[in-house]
């Protein structure tokens, strides 16, 4: 049993026996002075507690001795609580918080008032260039979007597809269930990157070898992701311009003469398919951007039907 203040309880007191050691009344009650010591010797030298003792013959200095009330004890004003020094605020973000809004499906352009109807520079697009291997998409989209007044991002299904490191599936090598699904996957990355550039003000422009006798898995599939605002053109130069541009790869982006004339082919499907084409073959890369930016301001004032 412990005492109320923290302190164990005496033992209980037999005859014949003192104190317990290490514990007496006088420490317990220590305003009790210890037996046969007086009530004023047992105020300790310097004690300043209580009034200071008179000499014989003369009147103490106290209230009741003048013939007035004791004056009541004031209680102690509450002190207020102590509180350490304040919390310093952390240092604010010097890197900020941007908000981005999400990306939804991409809506038909329109070129902001007070624009020439062919000036496209000013205008937020998401574009899909199509076209063979060798057709020069990715050195026209690069030049498209480095050469453009708005912010505008390219984005290369073929460098998304080959981010897959370990058990790449290339195409070359025959177009199986493994091929088909890292294809789909690197469209649909590619088309959540373009509705995220372009919710936040970003163009974007796309290139990708779609087929025109497989719609589900190219254009379908790139409409769904990105949204009926996307403007799909297609670049196909001559089959030997193509084959000339295909030399000049390195890696698995070099493809056979026979697999190059095979998808220049297949590609020649989109003569009937409405889209807008550009015929390359005699135009250097900046003249091929003018082309399109003319195809794309035509596209805008009337949207292919796709």
């Amino acid at each position: 049993m412990q005492h109320a203040v923290g302190s164990p309880l005496p033992p209980p007191h037999q005859p014949g026996h003192g104190p317990a050691t290490g514990w007496s009344p006088a420490a317990h009650h220590p305003s009790a002075p210890p037996p046969g010591v007086s009530a004023h010797a047992a105020v300790p030298p310097g004690f300043t507690g209580g009034p200071a003792p008179h000499a014989p013959g003369q009147a103490p200095h106290t209230a009741q001795a003048q013939g007035q009330p004791p004056m009541p004890h004031a209680p102690a004003a509450p002190q207020p609580p102590q509180h350490g020094p304040a919390p310093v605020p952390p240092p604010p973000d010097t890197t900020g918080h941007v908000q981005l809004p999400p990306g939804g499906p991409v809506a038909m352009p329109s070129p902001p008032q007070g624009t020439a109807p062919t000036d496209t520079g000013a205008t937020t697009l998401a574009v899909l260039l199509i076209g063979p291997a060798g057709a020069g998409k990715t050195s026209v989209a690069k030049y498209w979007a480095e050469h453009r007044r708005v912010p505008t991002a390219h984005i290369s299904l073929d460098d998304v597809r080959e981010w897959v490191r370990s058990g790449f599936a290339d195409p070359q090598s025959g177009w199986n269930d493994h091929s088909e699904a890292q294809y789909r996957l690197a469209r649909r990355t590619c088309g959540f990157a373009a509705r995220n550039f372009l919710a936040n003000g970003i163009s974007c422009i796309l290139d990708d070898a779609v087929f025109p006798d497989r719609p589900v898995v190219g254009l379908g599939g790139w409409k769904r992701h990105v949204g009926p605002g996307l403007l799909p053109v297609v670049l196909l130069p001559g089959l030997e311009i193509v084959l000339e541009r295909n030399a000049e790869r390195c890696g698995n982006r070099r493809l056979t003469d026979e697999e190059v004339a095979r998808i220049h082919g297949r590609m020649a499907g989109w003569y009937g398919s409405g889209l807008p084409i550009i015929d390359n073959s005699q135009l250097d890369v900046p003249a091929t951007a003018q082309v399109l930016d003319d195809v794309l301001a035509r596209a805008i004032a009337s949207p292919p039907k796709w």
